[in-house]
Order: C-alpha cells, then structure tokens, then sequence
C-alpha cells in the first residue's frame, strides 16, 4: 500500500494561513463519508475534543454564520441563538455551505472563505493548548493555536455545547 502523503497541496485555507503568518502543522488522513471527527481524530491519533469542526449555519433571515466546535460535542441550536442574538439558527443544506463557504462539505475550513460570514467559536475551544482543524480539503486538517481565533477571524466565544 502506497504512503499517505505527508503534504497536501496548496488550498486557500493554507494561503490564508501563510498570508497571516500563522503558525501551522499539516495532518493528512483517509478520508471516510460520513466519518467525521471521530474517524479523522482515530486515525491522527489525537483526541476528538481537539478536532474542531466547522460548521456552516443559518439564520432565520437565512443570511450565513460559521460555529467551530468540538468534534465530540454538538451545538444547541437554541443556545446559540440566544447569544448571537438571533430568532433561530439552523445548518445549511450542502449545497448552499458549499455555495458560501466555497468549500466541500467534510472540507470546509474557517480560512480563506469564499464569503465572509460572521465566526462563532465555543468558548472552551479557545482553553485548548492545540486544535486541529480543517485545512479546505477533505482527509486534511491543520493544528493551530485556538487562541489566534479571535483576532485572526474576529470569531466571537460562545457558549453553546450540548444539546436541544
């Protein structure tokens, strides 16, 4: 079986990265449908609580937000709605997160977006020493200081894991 490429391409989350000088390692993995977290953090050898997935979600006007979160967690829909201050909250269909994001479902990354959209990060994201987190292809993450978030995408900590 041939060796799994320890470098991947150039992706526009990787320019962004670079343009910013940010910090950043490359984690490639065998992409798996419908894997998730779960299956990138068991191949990496990392825990799924520092695997950071981003999201695509809408509001009630259906304009477009990214929420990073915790691979092992899920967002209360409810709960964050009521911080960002919104009547309701909702993931996109595919195609529309695809559409904003310019990136593949199971390969969205907050960097380099094809429309900017407002960032909300779980908070307890940003206590992490390390996260990895999509790097704009699917099979491929980058680990990254979280604290950069704030400033890096002016993400917004919320407060927002569990469940409805």
């Amino acid at each position: 079986m041939a060796k799994k490429p320890t470098h991947v391409s150039e992706t526009p989350a990787t320019q962004f990265l670079r343009q910013h000088r940010i910090a950043f390692t490359e984690h490639v993995y065998d992409y798996v449908e419908r894997g998730g977290t779960a299956e990138s953090a068991r191949q990496l050898g990392v825990a799924e609580h520092s695997v950071i997935k981003t999201l695509v979600m809408q509001d009630e006007k259906a304009q477009p937000l990214i929420v990073l979160m915790h691979g092992d967690a899920q967002v209360s829909l409810k709960a964050l709605a009521r911080q960002i201050p919104c009547k309701k909250v909702e993931p996109c269909k595919p195609e529309v997160a695809q559409r904003h994001s310019g990136y593949l479902v199971g390969g969205t990354s907050p960097f380099g977006l094809r429309k900017a959209m407002p960032v909300f990060v779980e908070a307890t994201v940003l206590e992490l020493p390390g996260i990895c987190i999509n790097g704009g292809r699917r099979g491929f993450l980058v680990g990254i200081d979280p604290k950069i978030l704030p400033e890096l995408l002016q993400a917004k900590a919320v407060s927002c894991a569990g469940a409805d």
